[in-house]
């Protein structure tokens, strides 16, 4: 396998000719799989000297472009990443498209397409930093979504496994196009969406959309907000993803009732893979890592890193000493973050935590017409019992009697 890369050099490319010698080392590989071009400002017509030459490199797998525009005016980047993306349109050989950390905004996605609508080849799309916004995400999102039904159309199986698209304040508008494409895109391994502004409703949507991804290994949607409503949509559709491994809700605000409901459904083992949990700074409560204990003392044996610093217990509370216990049960007394940033609870937090619970629950019951239980069950806040040593004895024998049968 060759390699070809001009990564890091800071060239900054305006034509053909400021890119000698390294396009004529690129023409010269006939049978180059990775190419690299980050960390170079590219202008038009160097793109479309790029373009020329890879449209002739049949065998490549990975292309890296992330990064290749800095500089550049607004009014470039159109032309310039359509010559790219366009060259790449027929090459079934290709894996992954990194285009990452390139201010296009929405007034580029346009470009971006073609590619997506016409290539059902790749299996990995990197768009992280892009600045897209909710009109550019819903761009990519229906391209993305027209890419499954040319599969579908021409009787194949999708084969796009990993997404990245975070850091791009997509907000809850592009969500319904996210959920739309995911839920085509089957065979989905990994979806990371961070920092995007994404709030319940989107996340509501997200989640709604990747049940349809039973091969989910993936999930991050840290710093994003999900509160109670968005975190009952995850906890719904845990037991769709049975190889999950990495989930991240970190920065997600979870609240004390978010975070109940979700350690109460890993209690139920639907997820027996996971090796990476990530809930810092989600305004939990040591009911959630109670919880938590029995999730892995029971289920969760292959948890290696879990991440909880920022929420709302103490670290020195006893049920740190029972979550590190559960750890130690399966040799991972080592996966737990140092907890030196710990918040303090409110003393009104219970009333309005209540408060925004009932605006959430009266808003489902709009939207569905019925309570999906939630509120009133093991997961909910209304009915859990006081966080006691006795109460929560209880909880854990009774849970401790659950347990998901093989099919």
């Amino acid at each position: 396998m060759s390699k070809f890369s001009i990564l890091g050099k800071n060239l900054k490319a305006n034509t053909k000719a400021d890119l000698e010698p390294y396009l004529s080392e690129l023409e010269a590989l006939d049978d180059v799989e990775e190419v690299h071009f980050g960390g170079n400002s590219l202008g038009v017509e160097a793109c479309e000297a790029i373009a020329e030459v890879l449209k002739g490199k049949k065998n490549l797998k990975l292309v890296d472009l992330a990064d290749v525009f800095t500089g550049r005016l607004i009014s470039e980047i159109p032309q310039a990443l359509l010559a790219l993306c366009n060259a790449l349109s027929t090459h079934t050989s290709l894996v992954e498209l990194d285009l990452s950390d390139n201010a296009f905004g929405g007034r580029c996605a346009d470009a971006l397409v073609p590619f997506l609508q016409n290539n059902t080849s790749f299996q990995i799309f990197k768009l992280n930093n892009n600045g897209l916004g909710p009109i550019g995400g819903t761009i990519i999102a229906k391209a993305l979504l027209d890419n499954a039904k040319k599969c579908e159309s021409e009787g194949k199986e999708s084969q796009l496994r990993v997404i990245v698209c975070g850091r791009n304040r997509l907000e809850n508008g592009s969500a319904p196009d996210w959920a739309a494409a995911f839920r085509k895109h089957t065979g989905l391994r990994e979806v990371k969406m961070p920092q995007n502004g994404i709030r319940m409703e989107g996340i509501k949507a997200l989640a709604e959309g990747l049940a349809n991804c039973p091969h989910l290994e993936t999930l991050d949607l840290q710093d994003n907000t999900a509160t109670k409503s968005g975190t009952r949509s995850i906890v719904k559709h845990l037991n769709s993803w049975p190889e999950l491994k990495h989930l991240n809700l970190s920065d997600c605000l979870l609240g004390s009732a978010g975070g109940i409901a979700l350690a109460t459904s890993l209690s139920v083992g639907s997820n027996p893979k996971l090796e990476s949990l990530k809930l810092q700074y989600g305004e939990m409560d040591k009911r959630s890592v109670e919880l938590l204990s029995v999730a892995i003392s029971q289920h969760l044996k292959n948890l290696t890193v879990l991440e909880l610093n920022g929420n709302r217990f103490a670290e020195d509370d006893e049920c740190v000493e029972e979550l590190k216990k559960a750890l130690e049960l399966h040799g991972h007394e080592e996966a737990l973050d140092e907890l030196d940033d710990m918040e303090e609870p409110e003393e009104d937090e219970d009333e309005d935590e209540s408060e925004e619970d009932e605006e959430e629950k009266e808003d489902d019951e709009e939207e569905t017409g019925t309570d999906d239980g939630v509120d009133n069950g093991a997961a909910g806040e209304s009915k859990l019992p006081p966080a006691t040593d006795k109460q929560t004895d209880e909880l854990a024998d009774l849970l401790a009697d659950v347990h998901v049968q093989p099919k």
